[in-house]
């Protein structure tokens, strides 16, 4: 008796970064039992129930990350201003002067000893710990993160770390909606669809991108583009979306002037910055990683690592204090053009030593924000050299900008979609759609050409887990 043969949605061929090899062992189990769906349409009534819980995950998403907004700003107003007040200030106006150098190392100190005694994989920005659960344990994250990572996280970026909040909320969101699918009775697959729409609700949470939310779950967190998992995802996104409108409104995270349409030769110039970060984006990975080496390396206990990581935290925010802290308001500055020239080149390397040391010392921070300052200085600059040696171009140095942002993650997370639309809906700039398309683009190629893994996968790559990096269907044949 033959075989039937399987549903084309469910037997697609995965083949990881590598090539060739197989999606991970552990996923295998779920797809057999998924073989012969119970519903013979691509959603049923467990959908609609699925659909719910992430809807209702997607409005408890935007508490989330109002929470360890909070939660940072209370830590930063206790360790560098000495008062209480959970309002959201930079580290830079500080008047500790030299003193300023032990804040990030206390909080390091702090970090580590949470991580030892409480839970190790509050280590890291979040991401690739959530896509190792997804593929190695049926998307099961232990309870104790949920409150674990977004206080590590708070006191972190509170005491001076360079992230992004938008790391340890989306990681938040992913293990919360991982609990709720581990409380209820569901399936691999729907826990992972509720861990999706946790973490993509994050990211909307923050910075008001739901479809880039979404295209972000499916690029690096789905391993699939299915619609029992796809529409959770989406309606979570679209609830935090709308309960972040009602919370702040709809003005965009990233203020900018109004761009204008480019032309034919300016496209041609983005799509050259595009590729140019996508090149340092390579580097800039394995400047990470390098790093994360030499600490693997040092003659104590991992514990101590993020406090080493935070004295050159301290001493490169004495020298250039913006580097401290979330900075959001750091890659508005680029985008409208305010930060420029030496002093952004300055800043955009001292940003780059400091993150990408706090991040290879295992403390809690996130990889977006410090990618998007590093990318963005790196676009206007580019845009302004490539301005003076080809000016009938006529490159926009605050387009450039944002092309080498989105590019810059295009390269290094290969979430190529996900730079592209997330560069428009943080800034509105609908003109600046073609010059994304052909700097994000470019930037994919030349990552894709010249890195194996990417800033998400090498971590959980090394240690030996297949991560499925393409999807194409696998087409049957019968022969009579």
């Amino acid at each position: 008796m033959n075989k039937p043969a399987l549903p084309a949605d469910l037997s697609a061929e995965r083949t990881s970064a590598g090539g060739g090899l197989p999606i991970a062992p552990s996923l295998e189990p779920e797809l057999q039992r998924e073989v012969l769906p119970s519903s013979p349409y691509l959603a049923d009534l467990r959908t609609v129930f699925i659909t719910a819980l992430a809807a209702g995950l997607g409005l408890l998403a935007v508490v989330i990350s109002r929470v360890l907004t909070s939660l940072i700003g209370f830590v930063t107003n206790l360790a560098y201003y000495g008062q209480i007040s959970d309002a959201f200030s930079s580290p830079a106006g500080n008047h500790l002067r030299y003193w300023s150098v032990l804040v990030p190392v206390i909080g390091g100190l702090i970090v580590g000893i949470m991580a030892r005694f409480g839970s190790a994989a509050i280590r890291g920005h979040g991401i690739p710990e959530a896509m190792e659960q997804v593929l190695q344990n049926e998307s099961r994250i232990p309870p104790r993160l949920t409150f674990l990572k977004p206080i590590s996280a708070a006191v972190s970026i509170g005491t001076g770390g360079p992230f992004g909040a938008e790391g340890p909320i989306i990681a938040t969101g992913g293990a919360i909606g991982s609990v709720i699918g581990q409380l209820i009775h569901t399936t691999a697959s729907e826990r992972k669809a509720l861990l999706a729409a946790g973490a993509a609700a994050g990211m909307t949470a923050t910075f008001g991108t739901p479809i880039s939310a979404v295209l972000l779950a499916v690029e690096l967190l789905l391993f699939e583009f299915k619609a029992r998992s796809l529409i959770p995802v989406a309606f979570a996104c679209a609830a935090a979306a709308g309960g972040r409108i009602f919370v702040l409104g709809s003005s965009p995270v990233f203020a900018m002037p109004t761009v204008h349409l480019a032309s034919s030769s300016a496209v041609a110039g983005y799509a050259l910055i595009g590729a140019l970060s996508g090149l340092v984006s390579i580097y800039v990975t394995k400047l990470v990683y390098w790093i994360e080496d030499l600490f693997d390396h040092l003659p104590v206990h991992w514990m101590w690592w993020p406090a080493i990581g935070g004295l050159v935290v301290g001493l490169v925010g004495l020298v250039s204090p913006h580097t401290l802290g979330v900075g959001y308001d750091n890659i508005e500055h680029i985008l409208d053009g305010s930060l420029s020239g030496q002093i952004l080149l300055f800043f955009c390397l001292a940003k780059l030593i400091s993150w990408s040391i706090a991040l290879g010392s295992g403390t809690s921070g996130g990889t977006l924000a410090p990618l998007f300052t590093i990318g963005g200085g790196l676009g206007s600059i580019a845009g302004f050299l490539l301005g003076k040696v080809a000016p009938f171009q006529a490159i926009d140095s605050r387009v450039a900008a944002l092309v080498g942002m989105a590019a810059m993650f295009a390269g290094s997370s290969r979430a190529f979609l996900t730079s592209l639309i997330f560069a428009y809906e943080a800034t509105h700039q609908q003109s600046a759609l073609l010059p994304l398309l052909a700097g994000c683009a470019a930037a994919y190629l030349v990552s894709s050409l010249l890195m194996r893994n990417t800033i998400m996968t090498e971590k959980i790559v090394r240690r030996g887990i297949v991560v499925p990096a393409e999807y194409s269907p696998a087409l049957h044949h019968s022969h009579v």
